[in-house]
């Protein structure tokens, strides 16, 4: 068939039914235009047709002959929007960025055709673009971006990208793992259970195809969709036919599909034995598990209270007397799906001298580098891992999953390049998530209104993995009173969560913050002042001083004052988090032609790590931005950390800082730039350490080379939200955000990072909830219509305010905020829906039913 695309004329051997994007992306080349949802929800895939913005994946092939098709490569970076974009940071991973500018710079041609060169509303430019999502949250820098390209601002080139890789992510050019495309390359598709739980008898393959056993030596699924085998063919459908064919003989074993039967007496066992306990994947992050004992599917408690027995009997006496200064109560939250718009992907090559390339949408480079290592028997050398640009992760990619370790196997078996991405419905179904929580709360004042005592009893649903560390991090906050902290693993027939930005945090701290606010209600306490008087951490004392003289804060209505069908309301919500840090980090500057050539093993899955070495470099060394040049997302001898646990930044840019300096040294240049001595310096190479902190840390050795610092993180959120108290729906219109966090690289970045948090926490709010069916244990939301995130239409107008001081001992001077920024936000809109309404939601995510009947009630 005869395609026109860009102006230039192709002739593609397609079906004609086949979507336009597979067109364009497999037959023409054209990778910019990504296949993210398949159902026409989420934008990514959008393409001009004869001027018109479409999604290509809802649009037969057969469409777009004779008619005029412009993919973000045929905007050649030069239309305003896209300039717009850099300039004002309108992206993160940027794989949802392609579907944007393509829409954005239909609507901005238009609006400006229409009405001159004036920004849009908010609601304007949300309305256009309310078919595209961006799950990393850039979406308060996309309004800004749109806005100004309407108004002319970006007419020409003015303005320093606001990241470094910003125009190849804004044209399309920014290659990532599935737009990987090696000769010869087979696809592989994975057989999944369809049984929650079973014995599998035998797995038989139908003719030659290459083929993998992928059950473990029980023999036992214990999930839907938990991997059996898997297949390679010359095309998906192929491949997938395949699967289709492959034979598996399953014995049903009784399954336990939902926490409340988990827990009752006799309930088939999940794991039966020592060796399947031992053996179950986790769902917390670092740190391993800690020991306790098994009851059926109920593992724990796993305490790491403080004075729990003196907590727990002043808790008990207060309830025998009635005390009005215990709050009591049971809180929930539902299964947050990670949902990266990039989906699980690996492109796995043998090459011939035995060594193993792995193109893979991960986290982590250098751990998944030393896992296949391991996991193939090879040294650690013949290993190649690249993520050259990764579609977002929030914590599903942080270790060597499934896909590449199915990709490598049939690549070895078909000597042949194999490549394996996972679908939608697998990513959504299959990939981790954070666990659902059930946590009982009782929260004690003394006379003087302090905390006289805390108990937290958290059961986390994470299906077969164990790892719940919800209530222990109720150890970190509000001083030192006496606390009983229990976490409890409830074991199911689900697939297994998995760490996901803060884990454990936003849970506890809507159970807590909840219960906080409530608190501040009993005692007749502004809650902010509360807050700050039980509060031992310094650093937060002066967000709490900054979001005190908001004016918002100092104007909110009275709880549950006000009347009539809309109502407003204002809430805040404190946290603390911990400070992560990969001492172990190097970073290796090379002069090479005149360049400045960084090379660490770390990978930029939005972040900005990319553009905060490289600003650290042309700062620090004085030279123009062409003349530093950074090459990550590639394991290689300079080890770097895993983008996990907020740890990259205050690894890496310490690191980098060093090198500068080791750099001027070897070149002999105290001050000013370094950019007259590169000409003779070719082959110059120094590697930066990062050094560690003057007062050590609070672990005595690096597990799996990341330490824990010393001093926590603080963040205050204050939300307004609006109450729709006849249909029930809940709209958060402002957020303010208070980090204290030290140090800040990069403050667009930075502001960017919690921007996309806070959206992240609203979603968790109020829209986000994995649907599972009870009497089969298939997951409903398998898509993107049904699991709802948060879209551009969502987003509140969102302040950040950093403060800097209380880092001294740190080098570097900051610490990360990646997970710090989210925790507290839908506390934050909780207790703004306590304050609108005098009702107090309980259960994530606040259903409008669920509020219409709190407020009746």
């Amino acid at each position: 068939m005869d395609v026109k695309v860009n102006g230039t004329g192709y002739v593609v051997d397609a079906d004609p039914d086949a979507p336009a994007v597979t067109v364009l992306r497999d037959g023409v080349g054209l990778t910019g235009t990504k296949l993210v949802c398949g159902a026409g929800v989420c934008g990514a895939c959008t393409v001009q047709v004869d001027g018109t913005p479409m999604v290509s994946c809802l649009l037969p092939a057969a469409a777009l002959c004779g008619r005029e098709v412009t993919t973000v490569e045929g905007l050649s970076g030069s239309h305003p929007v896209q300039r717009a974009f850099a300039a004002h940071d309108a992206l993160q991973c940027g794989y949802c960025t392609p579907g944007f500018v393509v829409e954005g710079a239909a609507f901005v041609d238009r609006w400006r055709a229409e009405h001159g060169d004036v920004a849009p509303s908010r609601a304007e430019i949300a309305r256009a673009l309310s078919g595209h999502l961006c799950r990393c949250g850039a979406y308060a820098s996309i309004h800004t971006a749109i806005a100004a390209a309407c108004t002319g601002a970006h007419d020409t080139e003015d303005v320093r990208p606001a990241r470094v890789e910003a125009m190849e992510k804004i044209t399309g050019r920014a290659r990532y793992t599935t737009d990987v495309r090696l000769p010869g390359r087979l696809e592989g598709v994975i057989v999944r259970s369809s049984s929650p739980h079973a014995l599998i008898r035998s797995v038989k393959a139908a003719g030659d195809t290459a083929f993998v056993d992928l059950l473990p030596a029980d023999r036992i699924v214990r999930y839907i969709g938990q991997p059996i085998a898997a297949v390679a063919g010359r095309t998906r459908a192929e491949a997938s036919a395949a699967a289709s064919q492959v034979l598996v003989e399953y014995e049903e074993l009784p399954p336990v599909l939902d926490a409340e039967a988990a827990q009752r007496p006799g309930a088939p066992l999940v794991y039966s034995t020592k060796a399947e306990r031992k053996a179950a994947p986790s769902s917390g992050e670092g740190a391993p598990s800690l020991p306790t004992s098994w009851n059926g599917n109920v593992r724990g408690p796993s305490s790491l209270g403080w004075r729990g027995r003196t907590a727990a009997r002043r808790v008990e006496e207060a309830k025998q007397r009635n005390d009005s200064r215990l709050v009591t109560a049971t809180f929930s939250t539902p299964v947050q799906v990670h949902t990266a718009l990039e989906p699980h992907s690996c492109v796995a090559h043998w090459q011939p001298d035995g060594s193993l390339d792995l193109y893979v949408s991960t986290q982590a480079v250098g751990a998944v580098a030393e896992s296949a290592a391991e996991h193939w028997g090879l040294r650690p050398e013949q290993v190649h891992v690249v993520a050259e640009h990764v579609g977002g992760g929030f914590g599903a990619k942080t270790a060597l999953t499934a896909e590449a370790i199915v990709a490598g196997e049939l690549a070895k078996q078909a000597d042949a390049p194999v490549r394996v991405v996972l679908d939608r419905s697998e990513e959504l179904t299959v990939t981790g998530y954070r666990p659902g929580t059930r946590t009982e709360v009782s929260l004690l004042a003394d006379e003087n209104g302090d905390m006289a005592a805390l108990t937290m009893d958290v059961h986390g649903d994470g299906g077969v993995a164990i790892g719940s560390m919800v209530a222990g991090l109720g150890r970190l906050v509000y001083g030192t009173g006496p606390r009983r902290l229990r976490d409890f693993d409830v074991l199911t027939n689900q697939s297994p969560g998995a760490p996901f930005r803060g884990p454990g945090g936003p849970p506890m701290a809507w159970a807590l913050e909840r219960s906080i606010d409530e608190m501040a209600v009993r005692l007749g306490e502004d809650p902010i002042a509360l807050r700050r008087r039980w509060d031992g951490n310094k650093k937060r004392h002066a967000l709490y001083d900054w979001a005190a003289a908001l004016p918002a804060w100092t104007q909110r209505p009275a709880a549950g004052a006000q009347t009539g069908r809309f109502r407003r309301g204002i809430g805040v919500a404190a946290a603390n988090w911990m400070y992560f840090v990969d001492g172990n980090t190097e970073v290796e500057l090379v002069v090479d032609g005149g360049v400045v050539l960084a090379r660490t093993t770390v990978q930029d899955m939005g972040t900005g790590i990319r553009s905060v070495i490289h600003g650290i470099l042309r700062q620090d060394l004085g030279l123009p931005d062409d003349r530093v040049r950074v090459e990550i997302g590639r394991s290689g001898p300079r080890h770097g950390p895993t983008s996990g646990g907020s740890r990259t930044t205050p690894s890496v840019a310490p690191a980098t800082r060093d090198a500068a300096r080791l750099l001027r040294q070897a070149l002999g240049v105290a001050a000013g730039s370094v950019a007259d001595r590169l000409g003779s310096a070719d082959g110059t190479r120094v590697v930066g350490k990062r050094k560690r902190d003057r007062r050590g840390y609070v672990t005595p050795f690096a597990m799996d080379n990341l330490s824990v610092g010393r001093g926590f993180s603080g963040a205050v959120h204050v939300t307004e939200v609006e109450v729709d108290t006849r249909l029930g729906k809940i709209r958060a219109t402002r957020v303010w955000g208070g980090i204290a966090a030290g140090h800040i690289y990069d403050d667009r970045l930075a502001r960017s990072q919690c921007e996309g948090s806070i959206i992240q926490g609203v979603g968790f709010a109020l829209y986000e909830q994995r649907h599972v069916d009870p009497a089969t244990g298939i997951v409903l939301t398998d898509n993107l219509e049904d699991y709802r995130i948060p879209g551009i239409g969502d987003t509140p107008e969102i302040e950040v305010h950093f403060h800097h001081d209380g880092w001294d001992h740190v080098t570097g001077g900051g610490v990360g905020i990646g997970e710090l920024a989210t925790l507290g936000v839908a506390a934050s809109v909780g207790n703004a829906v306590r304050n609108a309404t005098g009702w107090s939601p309980q259960d994530l995510p606040i259903r409008p039913d669920v509020l219409l009947e709190g407020i009746r009630s």
